[in-house]
């Protein structure tokens, strides 16, 4: 008597660049719009000024370093550009990198009842909160070109260079937001850390500070931080200067390798986001 074949079915858990599915992202692609969506109207809802505190935040804080670390501090003096101007062109892209890990860092926790409830790549909820301060940087930087014509400084064909900065600290931004993400989750302590560590990263990024007070020895060294390529590197592109290609390039493998680890990790603990958030 003949007997059918049996196949043998293994179960192991999946690799950890399993749920890493660019097609079924794409799928979801009009859950992000709607994620996205959702919090440009949760950020701006009941509020007087509305987009307005998009370009509020960046002018107030050039202001106030402009007075106090630019005068009184005498950093003003050791840059050749208008102070402001410089000032502003770092403050915009840090204001976004600043921003969009802080709402990356909670939305996992903000978005507990849709991840008990429903499958989709959670992974989209961190990028959703990482492009919707986008919209915020778009206003802001716009005015970019406002104090640039009343410093009388003119786009060169430098400037072409700056959306690369710009798609760098996406980059970053989405590394360090997607991990933040992740680790809010099972460690809810971890969002009264990032208010802190954004303080001290500020003052590790050449954003009130030029690049050129970093000593030559050190730079290499300093470029680790992926932000002070993408800071330096737009403002070269916008004031005609050469661009610190060095810094540059230590900054961008920074933050494809943060990228990289932080989708990683977050692709690893996934799976038990519903059971601990």
């Amino acid at each position: 008597m003949a007997y059918p074949l049996t196949r043998k079915l293994r179960i192991e858990p999946p690799g950890a660049w399993a749920g890493w599915d660019l097609a079924e992202l794409w799928r979801y692609r009009e859950l992000l719009y709607f994620l996205v969506w959702r919090d440009i109207k949760v950020r701006y809802k009941q509020t007087v000024l509305g987009a307005l505190w998009a370009l509020i935040q960046p002018l107030a804080a050039t202001l106030t370093f402009t007075i106090f670390i630019g005068h009184l501090g005498g950093m003003a003096r050791q840059v050749s550009e208008p102070y402001p101007l410089f000032l502003y062109v770092g403050l915009s892209l840090w204001t976004f990198f600043s921003t969009a890990i802080s709402a990356a860092g909670t939305s996992l926790v903000g978005s507990s009842h849709l991840i008990t409830k429903v499958y989709f790549p959670r992974l989209l909820i961190p990028i959703g909160a990482i492009a919707a301060s986008l919209v915020d940087f778009a206003i802001g930087f716009a005015f970019l070109l406002v104090l640039m014509a009343f410093y009388g400084v003119w786009p060169s064909p430098a400037i072409i260079w700056l959306p690369f900065f710009v798609f760098g600290t996406i980059l970053c931004a989405a590394g360090v937001g997607v991990t933040l993400s992740a680790l809010v989750v099972r460690y809810r302590d971890v969002r009264f850390v990032i208010v802190f560590v954004i303080q001290l990263w500020l003052f590790a990024t050449p954003v009130l500070y030029a690049l050129d007070i970093i000593p030559p020895q050190w730079r290499l060294v300093y470029a680790i931080n992926p932000m002070a390529g993408m800071v330096s590197g737009a403002r070269a592109a916008v004031f005609n200067q050469p661009l610190p290609l060095d810094v540059i390039a230590v900054s961008t493998a920074a933050a494809v390798v943060i990228l990289i680890a932080g989708v990683r990790y977050f692709l690893q603990v996934e799976r038990q986001f519903a059971d601990v958030i």
